[in-house]
């Protein structure tokens, strides 16, 4: 069983269609939010039938985890692989901030909620679902502008400063899964810039050739992801296999 958090589009949506291609992955559970648009997993659905299984999960919502939480233990083994692909960059009146000066603290508060806090309540769930000797990859898509040791342009300050925190919240989870699921591997990575509706705003000054469709950074997190183990675990990864500074 495979399991993709925040699929109802975007990079999300991809990899739930991805690995629904592969004949050899019997079952791929796809969460979504109760208002999602569901045009595109219904697609699925009626391509797929019983091999797509749908959940709704608001990773910000104490009472989503928990009920998810709960379905996903009665599911027999947890999911080999699961992907965190759900995000928050703007929505809104919520814009990355150019200074200092436009940092509000509710509209960072909503970055951490969405971007590190709840992938981290998510991660708690999937592994209570987890045998101890099970071989599982969490994975969660983090950022470069995470990176702290890649930082040399400043601003964006919310979304970077949630991708990091999301980064030292799987580093740590990652520390302590060596001892409670010693054959898990935790990790974040970096997708590329993605023709996605996240990235669509601040795509006038991307380079030829450095814009990837949905499908084509599917493909290339499921290549990285993939082979991991518990060597691998804790690692920052960029989509090429490479690894970033934290």
């Amino acid at each position: 069983m495979r399991l993709v958090i925040g699929a109802s589009r975007g990079i999300g949506l991809a990899l739930t269609a991805a690995q629904l291609a592969d004949p050899g992955i019997d079952r791929v559970v796809a969460t979504h939010r109760a208002a999602s648009d569901m045009q595109g997993l219904d697609s699925l659905r009626a391509r797929h039938g019983e091999r797509l299984v749908l959940q709704e999960l608001d990773g910000t919502c104490a009472g989503d985890v928990e009920r998810f939480g709960a379905w996903l233990s009665h599911q027999g083994d947890g999911p080999e692989l699961t992907i965190h692909a759900a995000g928050l960059l703007h929505d809104g009146a919520l814009q990355p901030e150019k200074n200092v000066n436009q940092c509000d603290p509710d509209a960072l508060q909503r970055l951490f909620q969405v971007n590190a806090i709840a992938p981290l309540m998510t991660a708690r769930a999937v592994l209570g679902a987890q045998s101890r000797s099970g071989r599982f990859t969490f994975a969660a898509i983090s950022a470069m502008v995470g990176s702290i040791g890649d930082n040399r342009l400043g601003g964006w300050y919310g979304y970077r400063a949630s991708k990091a925190a999301l980064n030292q919240f799987m580093r740590t989870l990652a520390n302590e899964c060596r001892v409670r699921h010693p054959q898990a591997a935790i990790v974040t990575i970096h997708p590329g810039t993605t023709d996605t509706a996240l990235s669509r705003p601040f795509q006038r000054n991307i380079e030829p050739g450095k814009l990837h469709t949905p499908e084509q950074t599917a493909q290339r997190i499921l290549a990285v992801l993939e082979p991991l183990g518990p060597a691998e675990s804790g690692r920052f990864f960029h989509w090429d296999g490479s690894e970033i500074p934290w």
